[in-house]
């Protein structure tokens, strides 16, 4: 590719041939020497990384950095911009929960956020937690939060140092501002006071990165010490622990991406075996919110598709005492839903557009929280507090900053709180955002979001970046993004493909996207693509496609099956060793993730569909395009030698002189660099990649 000039040659990654046969198949991978044999133990300390593998780590990122030398002044320009439209000593407008409100804020310079309180009508702000000093001289550093004691005395934090998520938990005294002795390894970040705040449950993750067990921790003990609370045998599910609004249980809850379980405990007896409330059962799905003395259900139940709520007497919650209160509405999808003293909470999507309904709990009256805009997105906080008339949400879209709102249910009032701030200026009218839709193969049509400068000319020259993800039933929300301004601004059009495998059109567009289907979700972004060529929002020689983790899968598939229609290609920590990962049980999210993908140790059907789509193992003799992969050696959830693999296949196989790029972050996972500048930076050097790629200069 004729921007990409003069670069050293690329690493070559010596092939060492292992062979695998399953259901009479056999497959050999000449790369499987990437993955660290004892990949469990490096991930809490990357020290004891294989030396071989990281020489060739460290050659690969070498060679990026040789091929995008000339973009150090572009990065630097686009992270300046992209700062720029922080406000950096920004803090969030507090919660109101009993004497206090609880908030977060940032410093001028600071990476880390910072937990606070102040009277609950105001008054001298008091720091609970100062993230920027936890981090001091550490590489990588994430909090996990900080949960605050009902009596408010005490707060439970975590935080990870190593990108890994293993998180370990403290207590502190929320008075004097001092850690307790107590030190909680290898949790999942989270944890719930009992009422006293003399306790916490949390979770525990074992060496294969599972949350397989509930302890119960009192303060002063060691951790030696701890009750199990409960043990899940199934290692394909998914287990979180949380708290009630009343402080009546702990909730535990069981799940994967089909199949749901609760657990409850009655915090007034921490000592009493965890009551079932509904028995799992495979694709029934179910989550519960508390409303006095009953619990308030959402579920898939009785063939409810798009979900429907139901209640159940807090004493008897079992399924048979079930009772519909908001009945399935086919086309209007449930997302979540909250309970206070006065009102019922959900949050839908209808039409592929958000909206918050609250029922009135007395009279059955409900009344929909709506906006006009073509496409835009909500976000339902709810409130900290039971007893309460008023919530808290957020609104946005591709052109109109965040605005925050307390919303009054019983008079129907909306109250701006507050809305983001972009210091270097931002002219919403500037901008154009769209919704439009691309016709599939099949007949479905694909919703697209786009976001343009309004001189931007729409005759096919316009370069794209178009996003996608498409699976485990998420959406991509059309939010106000600061970020992809930087490349509006240099005349792209900004696209989102709602492609199947997300919920963005109902439950069925997920269902639609996912196991056998999957092939979907793919040929949907390439209709996405196929539509912005033809009615000349961008061209062919013009898209950079962009996808991470479950979307960068997505870009691999696409990259095999479609390399013409794009002029560059992101994928940020891909799954796209999917075969391999989906045979292998020892992996942390492999059992997990059967629902999603299929079985293919014990299907041989599924071990069919997947080898035919999986990115690693479909890479051939062809032209790929320009690529960059970027991976985290600590990452539990997609792990550093898929996108190393997948790279070395590809510069082995293509017939093109297009340049394919690894870069591994050293000191960080799944998510990259932890804090909030650092994380602009990685943003800033993708852009500049896209930008070179399709030869727009900074």
């Amino acid at each position: 590719m004729s921007v990409f000039q003069n670069l050293p040659a690329p690493p070559v990654a010596p092939k060492k041939p292992v062979s695998d046969t399953r259901h009479g198949i056999t497959r050999t991978d000449d790369y499987a020497w990437l993955r660290d044999e004892n990949w469990q133990a490096m991930f809490r300390d990357p020290s004891i990384l294989d030396p071989e593998i990281r020489a060739h780590l460290e050659a690969e990122n070498a060679y990026q950095k040789a091929a995008m030398a000339d973009t150090d002044a572009l990065q630097k320009a686009l992270f300046a911009e992209m700062k720029g439209r922080i406000k950096e000593d920004d803090s969030s407008v507090p919660m109101k929960d009993g004497p206090f409100a609880y908030g977060t804020s940032f410093v001028t310079g600071g990476e880390q956020p910072r937990y606070f309180r102040e009277p609950r009508e105001g008054g001298d702000r008091q720091v609970l937690l100062d993230g920027d000093k936890e981090a001091a001289g550490k590489a990588y550093f994430r909090l996990s939060g900080l949960d605050h004691s009902t009596d408010h005395s005490r707060g439970l934090w975590g935080y990870d140092d190593k990108g890994s998520e293993y998180f370990t938990l403290r207590v502190r005294d929320l008075t004097t501002g001092e850690d307790f002795a107590d030190v909680i390894e290898a949790t999942g970040g989270g944890g719930v006071f009992a009422p006293d705040g003399k306790s916490f449950f949390y979770t525990v993750l074992d060496e294969n990165h599972r949350p397989s067990k509930i302890f119960h921790h009192i303060l002063g003990t060691p951790q030696a010490d701890d009750r199990l609370v409960y043990e899940e045998e199934d290692f394909g599910f998914f287990m979180g622990v949380g708290g009630s609004l009343l402080d009546d249980f702990i909730f535990i809850d069981i799940h994967d991406h089909e199949t749901s379980e609760y657990r409850l405990i009655p915090t007034s007896d921490l000592t009493a075996e965890p009551k079932i409330v509904a028995p799992r059962e495979t694709g029934i799905e179910y989550s519960l919110t508390e409303g006095g003395d009953v619990f308030y259900i959402l579920t898939n139940a009785d063939g409810a598709k798009d979900f429907k709520i139901v209640e159940a007497p807090v004493s008897a919650p079992e399924r048979a005492n079930w009772r519909d209160v908001v009945p399935h509405t086919p086309g209007s999808l449930i997302l979540s839903h909250m309970a206070f003293a006065r009102h019922l909470v959900w949050l839908a999507r209808a039409d592929g557009l958000p909206q918050i309904v609250i029922r009135d709990r007395a009279t059955g009256e409900q009344h929909t929280i709506a906006f006009p805009e073509e496409a835009y997105s909500l976000g339902l906080q709810g409130a900290a507090e039971y007893d309460t008339d008023v919530i808290r949400f957020s609104y946005s879209s591709m052109t109109t900053p965040s605005q925050l709102y307390d919303y009054n249910m019983a008079t129907r009032e909306r109250t701006l709180l507050k809305t983001q701030d972009v210091p270097s200026g931002h002219n919403p009218d500037d901008y154009v955002t769209r919704r439009v839709f691309a016709p599939a193969h099949d007949g479905e049509s694909v919703p697209v979001t786009l976001l343009y400068r309004k001189d931007t000319p729409l005759d096919g020259s316009a370069p794209c970046l178009l996003y996608g993800y498409g699976a485990y039933g998420i959406t991509i929300p059309a939010g106000f993004n600061t970020n992809c301004l930087s490349l509006v601004d240099r005349g792209f059009v900004y696209a989102i493909a709602h492609i199947r495998g997300g919920k963005d059109k109902g439950f069925a567009w997920y269902e639609t996207g996912k196991m056998a289907d999957k092939p979907n979700t793919f040929k949907d972004f390439i209709a996405a693509a196929d539509y912005l060529n033809q009615e000349k929002f961008t061209s062919y020689a013009k898209i950079v496609a962009e996808g991470g983790s479950a979307g960068g899968m997505l870009m691999g598939a696409i990259a095999n099956m479609a390399p013409e229609k794009f002029a560059a290609i992101i994928a940020a920590v891909p799954f796209v060793d999917v075969l391999n990962t989906m045979l292998d049980d020892t992996l942390p999210l492999t059992p997990p993730e059967w629902p999603e993908w299929g079985n293919p140790i014990e299907s041989e059907a599924f071990y069919k569909i997947i080898a035919g789509y999986s990115p690693y193992d479909n890479v051939a003799a062809k032209p790929y395009p320009v690529i960059l992969a970027l991976a985290g050696l600590t990452d539990p959830r997609v792990t550093y030698w898929e996108p190393a693999k997948w790279v070395a296949k590809l510069r082995a196989h293509t017939t093109g002189t297009a340049p394919i790029l690894l870069k591994t972050n050293m000191d960080a996972g799944h998510a990259g660099a932890s804090g909030r500048f650092q994380r602009l930076e990685e943003i800033a050097f993708e852009y500049a990649f896209a930008l070179k790629a399709v030869g727009v200069e900074g």
